[in-house]
Order: C-alpha cells, then structure tokens, then sequence
C-alpha cells in the first residue's frame, strides 16, 4: 500500500483551507501558527505542489488545494468521527449522507421513530448535493437523488412521487389559477436541480406553448418550497418532499394531483459488502417500511 502523508500535516492543511486562516487553524489545532506553516510545508513537499498562495493579503487556496481538500475532506471527518466513536465506547454507530431536502423535508421527521426503534444505534447524519464517496469510507449509506448511474453500488428507489404545480392557496386565489395557461402569466419557481422541469410539465398539460425564462431559480427544493409559501410563485416540486406544507395548508396542488409527472428519484445507494452491519441493515428495513407509507 502506497504511504499516507502524515496525518498531522494532512489536519493542518485541512484547517487552514477550510479557516482560510494558519492563526485561526493554529487555534483550533491547539499549535502555534508556525507550528500550523510548517506541516503545510510538509505536505506540499510530499505532494509537490504548492497548496496556498501566501501573500501580504492573507493566504489564499490554490486550485490544487481546492481539488486536493474536495477529496480529502470527507475521509478526515470519517477517521476523527470513528476515532470519537471509539474513544467514547460507542460501537453500534451509521453514517447517512442524504440529498440536502428530502433530508430535511422528508427523513428528518422520521428519524425519532427509528431512535425509538434502535436506541442502541448512534445515528449520523450529513447532507449535501454532492455524492459521498464510499471508497474513502465516508458514509455507510447514501441517499441521493437524480437520474441513477452509479455502477458497481447497490440502488434502491425509494418511492414514486408526484410533481405537480404548487402555491398557497391565497396566491391560487388572487392570481385566479384555473387552468395550465393561467400559469403563463404569473411568476414560475425554478429549481434547478429537480429531474423535472417546467417545460417537460407543459410539454404534457399546455403544449401550445412552454416559459423558457423563469424569474426565481433556487438550488433545492425546500428554497422553492419556501419561495411558493411566501407568495414568490409557483414551484413545481414533488408532494413527497413538500408533504409538511401541503399537510399545514401552506401549498396546495394548483390544479389537483391528477395533472403530475410520476418519477422515481430518490434513491438508497450502498456497497453491498455495507449490508453485512446490523446497524446497516435495520435502517434499510426502517427505511424501506417508511418508503411504502408514501
């Protein structure tokens, strides 16, 4: 097996791309700044290549650095969380990484049933756009979202959802929103990450013509969800994730569930070897069972 950089270094450079500081890193590594200098130094030698620019102006991440913390970052949040775990006797422990809203729309109000299920399980969870990266041990389980083409993981979709035009119901009121074409003269919420778009919904329900400019882009379906609650639009979003503000009256369907795209798009990613844990396997189940209530 090829060597590792030395730990200590690889802490320092962590620290300091991610503080954008060597004061503030050698404050949270408990060393001095040059302490901090000197195992970045260590490092770019090892790796040949120069980390950070340094300059009167403070220190600035190199694209190397970039790249190099981007693949790194994970794999020392996993060594310091096991390290923890270890350190404070806890043996039983699952790491979930999840797409940003279905974690905190969907999964996060379900979460006490499965503590109270397995009260032994020390639970972890992460969110983020970007996939985890099974092969540096990061998670034991991803749940992600998009079109699936990931080979050599094992992928399980969750649910079938509906997406459908939603507002509040005052904005349906006040905009008169009876029929698809009203829709063409008031604002559209975008999310640009969604598997479906406003186009391929029109395309279906309005074909005479589709919007091709949209006022309001987010990066996430809870900003649209929040932006369609606040009167900003409408979004068109999955009602599995926007469940919360349907069920609250926040949102509703603007036309009904009848006129929806069907997609599956959530998605439990995993190494089979990952199956073999316990804790592994009774989210799965737990996760499955709660799947099916959709």
């Amino acid at each position: 097996m090829a060597a590792l950089p030395p730990i200590p270094n690889l802490q320092a450079f962590e620290a300091v791309a991610r503080r954008r500081s060597f004061a503030l890193a050698a404050g949270e590594l408990h060393l001095t700044a040059s302490a901090v200098s000197h195992q970045v130094a260590r490092l770019e030698s090892y790796l040949g290549v120069r980390l950070f620019e340094r300059s009167a102006h403070g220190v600035h991440i190199s694209a190397a650095g970039e790249s190099y913390l981007a693949r790194i970052q994970g794999a020392i949040s996993a060594i310091t969380a096991a390290s923890m775990d270890v350190k404070h006797g806890v043996s039983n422990s699952l790491y979930i990484h999840s797409a940003p809203s279905i974690a905190s729309l969907w999964l996060m109000e379900r979460l006490n049933g499965f503590a109270r299920a397995y009260p032994d399980i020390s639970f972890n969870l992460s969110a983020a756009h970007t996939p985890s990266n099974f092969e540096l041990g990061e998670v034991d389980i991803d749940i992600r979202y998009g079109i699936p083409n990931w080979p050599g993981l094992q992928v399980e979709p969750l649910f079938e959802e509906r997406i459908v035009p939603l507002a509040s119901p005052e904005f349906i009121r006040q905009n008169k929103l009876k029929k698809p074409e009203d829709l063409l003269r008031v604002r559209l919420i975008r999310s640009n990450v969604s598997v479906v778009q406003w186009p391929d919904w029109f395309a279906i329900y309005s074909p005479l013509r589709t919007p091709n400019q949209f006022a309001v882009r987010f990066d996430r379906a809870q900003m649209s969800l929040d932006a369609a609650t606040q009167g900003l639009g409408v979004a068109l979003e999955s009602t599995t994730v926007a469940g919360r503000h349907i069920r609250e009256r926040q949102l509703k369907p603007v036309f009904g569930l009848e006129q929806c795209i069907k997609v599956k798009a959530h998605f439990a990613v995993y190494p089979a070897r990952h199956i073999k844990r316990p804790a592994v396997e009774a989210f799965l189940g737990w996760l499955r069972e709660q799947a099916a209530l959709e």
